[in-house]
C-alpha cells in the first residue's frame, strides 16, 4: 500500500534510536501517522515541527500497518515561532485536531481552512486571533456539532442576532432571548460573519461560545476525555493581552 499527499505536521517524537513517529494533517487521508526513518537526526528534525507542511508519500506492507513516510519540506512556516501567540494558537489547533479527528478519515474542508490559518499565522498577520476563532467554529462544524447561527430559534428572523442557545447552538436574537438573555451565551457578529469587526472583547466571547460547545458537547460526547489543555493556555494568553492593552 503507499500513496502521495501533502500535509502538515500535528506532532512528532522519537521511535527507537534514529527514528520518529510522525503525525501530520493531509489533505486526501486525515489524520495520518507513519515512521519516519532518521527522523530523530538535527537535519531531519528541524523539518518535522509542528505546523511544517511536507510533501509525503506513504508505504505499508497492508493498509492498517503504521507504515513509512518519506518527506520533503514543502513549506516552514518559522514565522510562528517568532510570536508566542501565534505559537500558543499553532499549539492549540494541532492539540484539537489530534484530540478529536479520527485518524485516517478525511476532511477537505478542515484541511483547507486549517492551511489557511496556519498560513496566516506564519505570515505574523495581526488578524489571527479573528481567524482562529472562525477556525474553531468550522471545526465544530465539521466535527458535528456546528452552530446554526443563520437564524433566530424562537422568532425566525435574522436580524438583532446576539444569542447563542448553548443546548443546541441555534442563534437566539435579543427579542426572542427574553428574560431567558443571562442564560445564553454570547454571539459576537464576529462569529457569525467574516467581514464583521472583531474587537478583542468579542473574539474573546466567541471563544467563550465555541469553549462551550468544544468542552460540554464535543469532549465528552465524542471523545470522553477533558479538552486538551493547549487551547485553555491560548484563551487565558489572549485574555492577558487585553487586560494589558496588547491587543487592539
Amino acid at each position: 500500500m503507499d500513496w502521495q499527499d501533502e500535509g502538515s505536521v500535528l506532532s512528532m517524537r522519537r521511535h527507537g534510536e534514529t527514528s520518529a513517529i510522525l503525525e501530520v494533517l493531509t489533505r486526501d487521508h486525515g489524520r495520518h501517522a507513519g515512521v519516519v526513518r532518521g527522523g530523530a537526526s538535527r537535519r531531519q528534525a528541524a523539518h518535522l515541527q509542528p505546523g511544517t507542511r511536507l510533501a509525503l508519500s506513504w508505504r505499508a506492507r497492508l493498509d492498517d500497518h503504521l507504515g513509512v513516510f518519506t518527506v520533503e519540506p514543502a513549506r516552514a512556516r518559522a514565522g510562528i515561532l517568532s510570536d508566542p501567540g501565534a505559537l500558543m494558537a499553532l499549539n492549540s489547533v494541532c492539540a484539537l485536531v489530534r484530540f478529536a479527528l479520527p485518524e485516517r478519515d478525511p476532511h477537505p474542508v478542515l484541511f483547507a481552512v486549517t492551511e489557511t490559518l496556519l498560513d496566516l499565522l506564519a505570515a505574523g498577520d495581526a488578524g489571527w486571533p479573528r481567524a482562529y476563532l472562525c477556525w474553531e467554529r468550522d471545526f465544530l462544524q465539521e466535527m458535528g456539532f456546528g452552530l446554526d447561527l443563520s437564524a433566530c430559534a424562537v422568532t425566525g428572523t435574522a436580524e438583532g442576532l446576539v444569542h447563542v442557545s448553548p443546548r443546541t447552538g441555534r442563534a437566539v436574537s435579543a427579542a426572542g432571548a427574553g428574560v431567558w438573555a443571562d442564560r445564553l451565551l454570547p454571539l459576537p457578529p464576529c462569529l457569525r460573519a467574516e467581514e464583521a469587526a472583531a474587537p478583542p472583547a468579542d473574539i474573546l466571547a466567541g471563544l467563550a461560545t465555541t469553549g462551550h460547545f468544544l468542552e460540554r458537547h464535543l469532549a465528552p460526547e465524542l471523545v470522553g476525555k477533558p479538552l486538551p489543555a493547549a487551547r485553555a493556555r491560548l484563551v487565558a494568553g489572549l485574555s492577558a493581552r487585553v487586560a494589558g492593552g496588547g491587543a487592539k
